[in-house]
Order: structure tokens, then C-alpha cells, then sequence
């Protein structure tokens, strides 16, 4: 996606357009500075400036997160934190890896290890063996400060949730790319007919690593749904769906409003999962991304983010 394309720019400038708020994109797009009269905002990313710092750098960090949340008795996916070894040099040394591996045998099903900060999904990677722990440990510590390991959980359900002061602008589910069987062609001859053209180098490169080649050349019964990986990413190829009034997304919506209480957050987004039909919180994003939604539902979006940008300019 090209910058200057993402629908959080464009929302930005049919804002100010009809607030009589003037606005300078900088930095490739990156940096957009807003004036009306003597006041002066700045937005950097996917940030518009409202949360303070101590709280967007607790939800950029997965472990803070997590931390604050349990001991706030806030039912969540727990994380915990190993630095990379170069970071000796400035703090006590750590003996992470039998820290790692303790982790790896206490959780039978596997470990999730991920970048401690960041989003998208990228370097996100299951483990259920040493040699595998060691490989993503390498390959995150290759370009991050710090990794996040958290158990493997069999997901039932993901929700995302944006709020502005606690209150529900936005909620939807994440359907992960799937299939239904036709009793004649693969897991793969669906997936390559079924996934649009523009999609399917994310899948795909998901899939293979997610699905044996037993199970990608498997023939399933008709009308058998089987989905196509284990992540719920936007950006890997889940698709937004809309949620309804209703319990699920009352209490998702509830949920992530005590999360968001819990570190101060004032606009966010939040992802809460359903594992054994518990729900609970997996992460906290200070920076509010909807590019995916936008493609579907631009006006809920434009609205969403016109709703944050009514606080900044009350």
C-alpha cells in the first residue's frame, strides 16, 4: 500500500476539510500537522496524539501489557519478555534461554515467540521444539530488542475492539482465510481458486508454513470447512466482519474498556480472543490502524476517526 492511499490520511483530510482545519502532510506522508487558529496538533502514523506517553508505550509493549492487566485481575493472554543478548551491555544480563525453554516444556500444545513490540503480525512464528525456539529467537533478536513468548492457544474466536474514552466506536470480528471442501480438489487447489489474486502471496507463504504438505494435498468431504491457518492478522489475510448488537459484542466491548482503563489508554484498539469460551485480552494497539475495515466499510471509518479527532479539537 502506498502512503499516501491509507484511509487514516484520507479520513484525516475530510476532517479538517470540513472543520476549517488547515493540514500539512510531512515525513512521506508519516506526519501530518493540523492549525486552527492558535492550536497546533500533531499526528504521527497510525497515532493521533491523544493517549499520553506512558500509556502508548505500555500498549506498544506486549509483556507491560500483559503485566499491568493480571495484576489489575484482568483476564489475559500472559507474555513474558527476554531481551536480546546485545542489550547485556546496558542492563543486567538475564539467562534467558533456559527461561525459554522452561516456558516451552511448562506449555505441551507450543509457544507463540513474536517481537515484544510491533504489529502486523510479521516475525509471529508457533514453536513446539527447541531447534524451532532457537531459530525465531535468532531470526526476532536479528532486528529487535526484545521477544514476546506467550502460550499457544487454540483460538476459537478474535475480536477487535476501538474505543475512544472507554466507549465502543468500532467492533469486529477476524474470519481467518478458509476453505469448504468439494470431496474432489486439495486444501491447496481450493486455496489457490478461492483467494483473490491480490491476497495470495500472504496466504499462501502463511499456509505452507502453518500446514504440512500432507494436509495441504488432502482431499476434504464436501461442504467440510478447514481454515488456512492459525493467525487472525489483517495483514495475512483475515477478513474483518462486522459484529451486531448483541453478548459478544457487549462483552468484548466491556472487556476491552477495563483493559483500556487499566493503562490509562484513551483511543485504541483492542484485540480480545475466545480460548475454551473464556474471552480474554491478547494486546493493546495505541496506534488505531483500519486500513482492512476501510476497504469494506470506509464511512465507519471515516466516523470512527472522526469521532477521535472531535476530542483533539474540542
Amino acid at each position: 500500500m502506498l502512503n499516501g492511499s491509507r484511509i487514516f490520511l484520507e479520513a484525516i483530510r475530510k476532517y479538517c476539510a470540513t472543520h476549517g482545519i488547515q493540514i500539512e502532510f510531512r515525513s512521506a506522508g508519516w506526519l501530518a500537522v493540523m492549525r486552527r487558529g492558535a492550536k497546533q496538533h500533531l499526528a504521527f502514523g497510525y497515532d493521533l496524539g491523544l493517549n499520553s506517553s506512558v500509556a502508548h508505550r505500555i500498549a506498544n509493549d506486549k509483556a507491560a501489557t500483559a503485566e499491568v492487566l493480571q495484576a489489575c485481575g484482568i483476564a489475559c493472554v500472559p507474555h513474558a519478555v527476554f531481551f536480546n543478548p546485545q542489550m547485556n551491555e546496558v542492563m543486567r544480563p538475564q539467562a534467558s534461554w533456559k527461561a525459554m525453554i522452561a516456558l516451552l516444556r511448562e506449555n505441551p500444545s507450543g509457544v507463540v515467540v513474536k517481537p515484544n513490540e510491533g504489529t502486523s503480525g510479521n516475525s509471529v512464528f508457533k514453536v513446539s521444539t527447541e531447534p524451532e525456539l532457537e531459530l525465531a529467537a535468532h531470526r526476532i533478536f536479528s532486528s529487535n530488542p526484545s521477544l514476546a513468548i506467550s502460550p499457544w492457544l487454540d483460538i476459537q474466536d478474535e475480536v477487535r475492539v476501538v474505543l475512544m474514552d472507554h466507549r465502543p466506536l468500532v467492533v469486529y470480528s477476524k474470519s481467518r482465510p478458509a476453505i469448504v471442501g468439494d470431496g474432489v480438489r486439495s486444501v491447496l487447489e481450493l486455496a489457490l481458486a478461492d483467494t483473490p489474486s491480490e491476497s495470495r502471496s500472504t496466504v499462501f507463504n502463511d499456509m505452507i508454513d502453518d500446514l504440512d504438505s500432507a494436509t495441504l494435498n488432502s482431499i476434504p468431504p464436501r461442504g467440510e470447512r478447514r481454515v488456512l491457518g492459525w493467525r487472525h492478522n489483517l495483514d495475512k489475510g483475515a477478513q474483518p466482519v462486522l459484529l451486531g448488537e448483541g453478548k459478544i459484542r457487549d462483552d468484548c466491548a466491556e472487556l476491552a474498556a477495563q483493559a483500556a482503563n487499566a493503562i490509562g489508554i484513551r483511543f485504541s484498539s483492542i484485540d480480545v480472543v475466545k480460548v475454551n469460551g473464556a474471552w480474554k485480552i491478547l494486546e493493546i494497539n495505541s496506534g488505531v490502524m483500519m486500513e482492512a475495515l476501510g476497504r469494506l466499510h470506509p464511512e465507519l471509518v471515516y466516523a470512527a476517526y472522526g469521532a477521535a479527532l472531535d476530542k483533539v479539537f474540542e
